[in-house]
Parts: structure tokens; sequence; C-alpha cells
């Protein structure tokens, strides 16, 4: 790490995440955290958004969520960067998410 008192912020944010095992450690919470994140808020936008009876929807979400939560795995490792695994599953997320609210306040 750069230990000059002029170096920047940018340099000593780049000399902490280069090593290796940090790269490791945010894919896998991105995998394990975020894939379970993204996979609960599929189950729950499917079990509101599907035209078919409720138990069904709830079934359907959740087989949907279990490749949806496996997919995130390999889309963690699969990346270029950490930060680019982060945000490829916390978009979708957010977007499940906020198609649920808006599905659930207009019913």
């Amino acid at each position: 790490m750069n230990s000059t008192p002029n170096a920047s912020w940018h340099t000593r944010f780049t000399a902490v995440f280069a090593r290796p095992w940090l790269g490791v450690l945010s894919r896998s919470m991105a995998a394990i955290l975020g894939g379970y994140a993204l996979a609960a808020t599929c189950a729950m936008f499917f079990a509101v958004a599907l035209p078919i009876a409720r138990d069904q929807a709830v079934l359907t979400g959740m087989l949907v969520a279990i490749a949806l939560c496996a997919c995130a795995a390999l889309w963690a490792f699969a990346t270029r960067t950490a930060l680019r695994a982060w945000v490829g599953i916390l978009m979708p997320t957010a977007l499940f998410w906020l198609g649920t609210a808006v599905m659930r306040a207009g019913a």
C-alpha cells in the first residue's frame, strides 16, 4: 500500500482492494447474501404478479427463485470485478422489490 501522505484516496482504495482474497470474499458475499435477496424478492414478485391461483403463483415464484439464486452465484464469479457482481445482483433485486411494492399498492 502506498504510505505517502500525499497519496490520493483512489490510490489507497485501489491498494486495499488489490488483494485477491478481498475480491473473492466480496464475490462470495454477493453470491450468498445477494443471491438470497434476489431469490426472496423474485419469489415475492411472482407471488403477487402472476394471474393464477395464489398457491400456484407462490410455488412458481419459489421454483424460479431457486434457479435465479444459482444464476446469481454464477454471475458473482463470472464478472470482471466484484463491484459489477454486486451491481448485477442488486439491480434486479431492487426492481423485483419495486415491482412487488407497485403490484401490492394496486391490489
